[in-house]
C-alpha cells in the first residue's frame, strides 16, 4: 500500500510507480559513443568544445554539476593587444564577424553599482569571444544631471569604436535612457541605432550561462586594457549565489554576448591615389 497516493478522494497508483530508471550517458567508460551512428566521437568532441564541461557533464553525460560550485578563473582568458582592424576586420590573424556594444545602466554615482559600457567583437567561425574595450562610468558629484552626462560618454564610446548600434538594458533606471540617447543622437545626426533589451532571468544565471561555457572551452579574449579595470577583480569575487559586492561589468558583458551581433565586412583599402605625369613634351 505504500505505492498508492490518496488524491481527489480516491486511491491511485502513483504515475511510472514501479519503473526502473535508464541512464544512457553520450559516451562510455571506454570513451566510446553510444550512439555513434548520430553522434560519432568526432562530433562529441565538437559538441564538448562548444557547450564547456558543465553543460557537456549534466546533458551528455548525465551527471549534474552543481552551478554553486563554479567560479570564474580569469586564467583562462586570452589576452592580446592588438587594436581592430576596420580595414580587414582582424584583430591580429583573427577574422571578426560580428560585434556589438551593450550598456548595463546605473546612477554611476560614487559608492553605488556600476554603469558599465562593454564592446565584444566575434569570430563565429571559431566561436571565439574578444571583450575588446569596456568603460566604467563615475559620475562626478557636481553634474546635475547623471543620466544625460552617461548618454555623452557612452556615445563618444561608441564613435570612438565606429559602431553604429548599441544595445541597452532598459530594466529600472534605464527605462529613461533610449529616449534621452535618441534625442542627443538626432540632434547632432549621429549614425547610431538604439536597441532595448529587458531581462527577466537572475543576473547571477544570465553571467554563469554566457561566459562560463566559453572560458572554460578556451574561445574568451580579452585586449589586455581590460585588466586597467575593475572586470578581473569583479571576476575573482564572483560565485553564482550571488555574493559578489559588484558584478556589473561582468553582467555587461553577459549581456553583450547574449546579444545578436552586428554583422562586420572588411572595408578594404582606402582608394590609391595616382599622380599623373605631366612632365611631357607634344
Amino acid at each position: 500500500m505504500s505505492d498508492i497516493v490518496y488524491e481527489k478522494k480516491v486511491f491511485s497508483i502513483p504515475f511510472l510507480s514501479g519503473y526502473s530508471e535508464l541512464k544512457i550517458p553520450i559516451l562510455d567508460s571506454d570513451g566510446n559513443s553510444a550512439w555513434p551512428a548520430f553522434f560519432p566521437v568526432e562530433k562529441i568532441v565538437e559538441i564538448r568544445k562548444t557547450v564547456g564541461e558543465r553543460h557537456f557533464s549534466g546533458q551528455m553525460m548525465l551527471e549534474f554539476v552543481s552551478p554553486d560550485r563554479v567560479r570564474l578563473d580569469p586564467g583562462l582568458i586570452h589576452f592580446y593587444e592588438d587594436e581592430f582592424d576596420t580595414h580587414t576586420a582582424r584583430i591580429g590573424e583573427n577574422m571578426i564577424s560580428g560585434g556589438i556594444i551593450y550598456w548595463d545602466p546605473s546612477g554611476g554615482r560614487h559608492h553605488s553599482d556600476n554603469s558599465v559600457c562593454a564592446l565584444i567583437y566575434r569570430d563565429d567561425k571559431n566561436r571565439q569571444i574578444f571583450l575588446h574595450d569596456i568603460m566604467y562610468m563615475i559620475v562626478p558629484d557636481e553634474i546635475d544631471y547623471p543620466l544625460a552626462y552617461q548618454c555623452d560618454q557612452v556615445i563618444k564610446f561608441v564613435l570612438h569604436h565606429k559602431m553604429h548600434q548599441i544595445a541597452i538594458e532598459t530594466n529600472g533606471i534605464g527605462a529613461a535612457l533610449p529616449e534621452i540617447m535618441r534625442n542627443i543622437i538626432n540632434r547632432n545626426g549621429y549614425p547610431i541605432q538604439i536597441i532595448n533589451i529587458t531581462n527577466s532571468r537572475r543576473k547571477e544565471d544570465r553571467i554563469l550561462d554566457a561566459l562560463e561555457p566559453i572560458m572554460t572551452t578556451g574561445r574568451m579574449y580579452a585586449n589586455r586594457r581590460i585588466t586597467q579595470t575593475p572586470f578581473i577583480s569583479e571576476m575573482l569575487s564572483w560565485t553564482p549565489i550571488g555574493s559578489a559586492e559588484h558584478d556589473d561589468g561582468l553582467d555587461a558583458v553577459a549581456g553583450a554576448i547574449s546579444c545578436t551581433p552586428v554583422p562586420i565586412r572588411p572595408l578594404g583599402n582606402s582608394v590609391p591615389r595616382y599622380t599623373a605625369n605631366t612632365d611631357f613634351k607634344i
